[in-house]
C-alpha cells in the first residue's frame, strides 16, 4: 500500500534528522571544551553527511546517515593564561565550533523533522479515513 510507503519514508527522514539534531547538540555542548594539557587538541566539531539509499522492498529512495565526520577547519586561539591547556604565551586552542552555524543547522533540522512529521500525520489521517470507509 502506498500509504505505508509514505509512513516508512517519513520515518526514515525523522531518524536522519534526529541524528542530525543529536550531532548539533553535541557540538553546542562542547563549544568551550579545550584540551586538558598544553598543546592538547580541543573538541573538534562533528559533521553529518546524508545519502540516498534505494530501498528495494519499498521501491523508493530513502535518506540515511552516510557518515558522522569531523570538521577539519583549524582551531582558533584565545588568550586564557589561567587555563591548564594554555601554552607558554598563555594561548589556548579553542574548538572550531561556531554557535551561529550550529543554530542554523538546528533550525534546518527542526524544519525538516517537522515536515516529515506532518507527512506522517497526514498519512495517518488518510489511513484512518480509509478504515472508516471500509467499516
Amino acid at each position: 500500500m502506498d500509504l505505508e510507503k509514505a509512513l516508512t519514508i517519513s520515518a526514515r527522514g525523522l531518524d536522519a534528522q534526529a541524528t542530525r539534531l543529536r550531532v548539533v547538540a553535541e557540538n553546542l555542548a562542547n563549544q568551550d571544551t579545550t584540551g586538558s594539557s598544553p598543546g592538547a587538541a580541543p573538541y573538534r566539531r562533528k559533521t553529518i553527511t546524508f545519502a540516498n539509499r534505494l530501498d528495494r522492498e519499498l521501491g523508493a529512495d530513502t535518506v540515511q546517515v552516510k557518515k558522522i565526520g569531523q570538521d577539519q577547519r583549524p582551531f582558533q586561539k584565545r588568550f586564557d593564561p589561567a587555563n591548564p591547556a594554555a601554552d607558554a604565551q598563555g594561548y589556548v586552542q579553542a574548538p572550531n565550533v561556531d554557535p551561529f552555524v550550529e543554530l542554523m543547522d538546528m533550525r534546518d533540522a527542526q524544519r525538516t523533522y517537522s515536515a516529515n512529521l506532518s507527512v506522517m500525520s497526514a498519512t495517518r489521517t488518510m489511513l484512518t479515513r480509509v478504515i472508516g470507509l471500509l467499516k
